[in-house]
């Protein structure tokens, strides 16, 4: 099952990895945004013999040996198959994974949106050579060369799933049903201390789609790239929620039980809680709102400094294989990135409830990325705010 993400962020190592590379002018296939360059790595030029193990930094729920539970497991066949014995190291947030990989101790990440542009630029990654990966070519062309997982059309690495930051709510409660997230900004709202909101600063994102669509003259064009206007007015639509705001969730079983006793009825969710809410009883439901939604798409990811790195290729290509990643999407709750695992989930309907084959439902959905001072939108005539200026203000909004 999905595990809460607190994404509070290493401003000082992250970001200034961010925005102090590309000096030297080395680059492994171009430029990001505002034209920063990741150091030039080299790839994998051939896959060569596994190294006996792999050092895994994951999410919990993504690497299953059997030791959670005795059915859920697509590790056990991967080590008898090459040999490689995975290692992995379970991390809380995404700044922890960042720290992580920065030690050269591990060999591959399964990184969010808001981690991997940091990885990328600080060269703690290197680009994947995705001929080496088998399965590469049956992931859904929606999840290949994004702004989070690669830099001018060279890959850094392989997407393993994804979903949506949905809008839920109590139906015995709430009525009329909610269509607009302006449900959980209203500042007269009659469920006052029941709303519930995500708790991190990426959550700003959220406050930005809103206003990107609501308040156009703004300017916001993409949710992660915000310039000094644009970022007070989506503080100051946080800090005038925080009033209505009951509780900040990460864990998603502390979301369920709010729901299922009423202490929320009305917030941000994902498809796997509205699941595990309907299964208990409580009386929910969960939509993309008219404006879209944030969301996030995660990103296997190899370590520049791979101690065991056809071990690592070899679990790149297994975890995105069909039946593994029909597993790790069914157990963990999202849409898998290969499109042949639907026909591999015990749950028929599971490719269905997470919308995995409908491109068009994931095209209002702005995932995770990392905000940088160079605009993520293509602006170059103004800085936008980066991601420690957004965990400080996330401070400030919770008071």
């Amino acid at each position: 099952m999905r595990t809460g993400r607190n994404l509070t962020a290493l401003a000082a190592v992250g970001l200034l990895a961010l925005t102090g590379c590309g000096d030297g002018g080395t680059a492994t296939g171009g430029s990001g945004p505002g034209g920063i360059k990741p150091p030039r790595i080299d790839k994998l030029a051939a896959l060569g013999a596994g190294e006996g193990q792999v050092n895994v930094v994951a999410w919990a729920g993504y690497v299953e040996d059997g030791s959670t539970d005795p059915k859920v497991d697509w590790v056990t066949d991967f080590e008898k198959q090459t040999g490689c014995q995975v290692n992995v190291k379970v991390a809380g947030t995404s700044d922890e994974m960042v720290t992580l990989m920065k030690t050269g101790e591990y060999d591959v990440v399964s990184a969010s949106g808001d981690a991997s542009l940091r990885l990328i630029y600080g060269g703690d990654v290197a680009p994947v050579n995705t001929d080496l990966i088998s399965n590469y070519k049956d992931v859904f062309d929606g999840l290949k060369l994004k702004q989070w997982n690669s830099v001018d059309g060279v890959a850094y690495g392989v997407p393993h799933g994804r979903g949506a930051n949905l809008l839920m709510y109590r139906t015995d409660v709430v009525k009329p049903a909610p269509t607009s997230w302006g449900a959980v900004f209203d500042a007269n709202s009659p469920y006052k201390g029941k709303i519930t909101a995500y708790d991190s600063p990426i959550y700003l994102a959220d406050a930005a789609l809103y206003l990107m669509k609501h308040q156009p003259e703004l300017g916001i064009k993409n949710p992660y790239a915000l310039d000094d206007k644009q970022f007070a007015a989506a503080v100051d639509l946080l800090k005038k929620q925080n009033e209505q705001i009951g509780e900040y969730w990460s864990d998603y079983t502390k979301e369920v039980q709010a729901f299922k006793a009423g202490n929320s009825v009305l917030g941000t969710t994902w498809q796997v809680i509205a699941n595990l809410a309907t299964a208990d009883k409580a009386p929910v439901e969960a939509i993309l709102p008219e404006e879209g939604a944030t969301g996030w798409s995660d990103t296997w990811m190899v370590s520049a400094k791979a101690k065991h790195p056809n071990c690592a290729y070899r679990w790149m290509d297994h975890i995105i294989s069909p039946k593994a990643n029909a597993a790790v999407a069914e157990w963990f709750g999202e849409a898998p990135s290969n499109k042949l695992s639907c026909a591999e989930t015990a749950d028929k309907n599971h490719c269905a409830t997470y919308h995995a084959e409908d491109e068009s439902y994931f095209e209002k959905v702005w995932y995770w990325n990392t905000p940088v001072q160079q605009c993520l939108d293509g602006r170059t005539d103004v800085k936008c705010k980066d991601y420690a200026a957004w965990t400080q203000a996330w401070t400030t909004i919770k008071g």
